[in-house]
């Protein structure tokens, strides 16, 4: 074997193993650390957020609440984690698509009433595949968007570190 082929086999075996640390879902360890800083970015704003991740599958896999966040905000933030998983959309995407007239008007009434169709929920993805979602709620629709869309950015920051 010459060193080409070895080189060519070595790159074979790196990428396979690269591929295999890829995570499909969203794991218990990356939701902490996203949470983390989204509670971070929440502070600094003044806002009291619950801050919900779901995985792949739209199943929770870790929701925390800021001190004296709304207490129902913790459905809402945990609806749009599941939200944007079941629909592949952020919530904000969707919002205009379920308004009275709109192609998805009607929408918010299915699945158990667990659909949110106003700002703060966004999909997580990472090498463009759909890992879990992330629902923020807590402050304004502005504020809970912007704090969801922060928190899809740093995903792929958080997995490479």
């Amino acid at each position: 074997m010459n060193n080409d082929n070895i080189s060519y086999i070595a790159k074979i075996v790196a990428d396979e193993v690269s591929k295999s640390r890829v995570p499909t879902s969203i794991t218990l360890d990356i939701a902490k650390k996203l949470i983390a800083k989204v509670e971070d970015k929440a502070k600094q704003m003044g806002v009291n957020a619950v801050v919900a991740v779901a995985d792949a599958h739209a199943r929770p896999v870790a929701i925390e609440c800021m001190n004296n966040s709304y207490i129902a905000s913790y459905d809402v933030a945990l609806n749009k984690a599941y939200t944007v998983v079941a629909l592949k959309m952020s919530t904000m995407a969707l919002k205009p698509l379920s308004q009275p007239g709109a192609s998805l008007y009607g929408i918010q009434f299915t699945n158990e009433g667990k659909i949110v169709i106003f700002g703060g929920g966004d999909p997580l993805i990472y090498n463009s595949q759909i890992i879990g979602g992330l629902g923020v709620s807590g402050g304004t629709e502005e504020q809970d968007t912007a704090l969801s869309a922060y928190g899809a950015q740093i995903l792929k920051d958080i997995i490479d570190k």
